[in-house]
């Protein structure tokens, strides 16, 4: 079975949110479906359910690995280096 080989260098405690939504989104005047949290800098991006797929832009851009839902009562991270759930 593949593991997350990242995140055991993320940042403790995790940063904490950039904005309370998709920033591009907001720019844009689109609706994020789902946010994420780049759990590296703090970024909140849309999914990849969006029109936009920030949350994804924003790793293909910067390079960082491991990201969290930011829904309210889900608790699940993914590794975008890695393709698997940390």
């Amino acid at each position: 079975m593949k593991q997350c080989t990242h995140a055991d260098a993320l940042p403790h405690p995790e940063p904490a949110p950039r904005s309370a939504t998709c920033p591009e989104c907001l720019a844009a005047g689109t609706h994020p479906v789902q946010l994420r949290l780049c759990l590296t800098c703090g970024h909140v991006g849309c999914c990849d359910s969006s029109p936009g797929r920030h949350a994804t832009g924003h790793h293909e851009q910067t390079g960082h690995p491991v990201m969290r839902t930011f829904e309210p009562g889900e608790d699940w991270r993914w590794c975008f280096v890695d393709h698997v759930l940390v």
